[in-house]
């Protein structure tokens, strides 16, 4: 299931952010999608496992359709109050590093697999939306894989993403709160530097 929602994130942070702009969410998603992953089959380092392409081909794209901040209030839940804004704004991109630097990988797993998008019927009004979208992979069963996204000024953002019914966001909302628990604001902030660190230096 990881490794679905990674390819599927990985693959929606290189869009270009003009996209972002033009497009409603249901068409974002599925341009973007099928032009990166048009862009990893044919890149054969990728899909040799060069880990560190990967990597820099996601840190050099990552664009503004993800809102970070708000992902990482999600994940915290109530704790987020908790944080002063310098903390919050660490916390924010330490869970971003976390994401990119945990997900890169996914794009060297690309094994075929296809995107279904399922019809949305939006009213042209709407400020909060759900894009439903189906992993189709050889030999297995599909899994459902769904985009949030908000509207912000003239572009759409996502701020979680649910995998088979789990929600990236609040699944990490118990680890969150047992090191607030444990160490406070800042102990959590801590505990993801360590993590960065730890996926920087190739340990998992």
């Amino acid at each position: 299931m990881k490794s679905l929602f990674s390819l599927l994130f990985g693959v929606f942070l290189l869009a270009s952010p003009a996209v972002a702009q033009e497009l409603g969410p249901d068409a974002l998603i599925k341009k973007v999608t099928e032009d990166v992953l048009t862009v990893v089959r044919q890149d054969k380092e990728i899909q040799s496992g060069n880990s560190k392409k990967a990597i820099d081909l996601v840190e050099t794209k990552v664009v503004q359709h993800f809102n970070f901040d708000h992902m990482t209030a999600l994940a915290l839940g109530r704790d987020w109050k908790k944080a002063t804004p310098e903390q919050k704004k660490r916390l924010a991109e330490e869970f971003k590093a976390l994401l990119v630097r945990t997900y890169s990988n996914s794009l060297t797993a690309y094994k075929n697999q296809t995107v279904v998008y399922k019809p949305s019927k939006l009213q042209g009004n709407e400020v909060d939306v759900l894009i439903r979208t189906e992993i189709q992979q050889p030999g297995n069963k599909p899994v459902q894989l769904d985009y949030a996204l908000e509207k912000q000024g003239d572009a759409w953002k996502v701020y979680d993403v649910v995998v088979a019914g789990i929600s990236l966001v609040t699944n990490y909302r118990d680890t969150f709160a047992q090191e607030v628990r444990a160490g406070g604001i800042d102990g959590l902030l801590q505990m993801l530097v360590n993590r960065n660190k730890q996926l920087e230096n190739g340990k998992k």
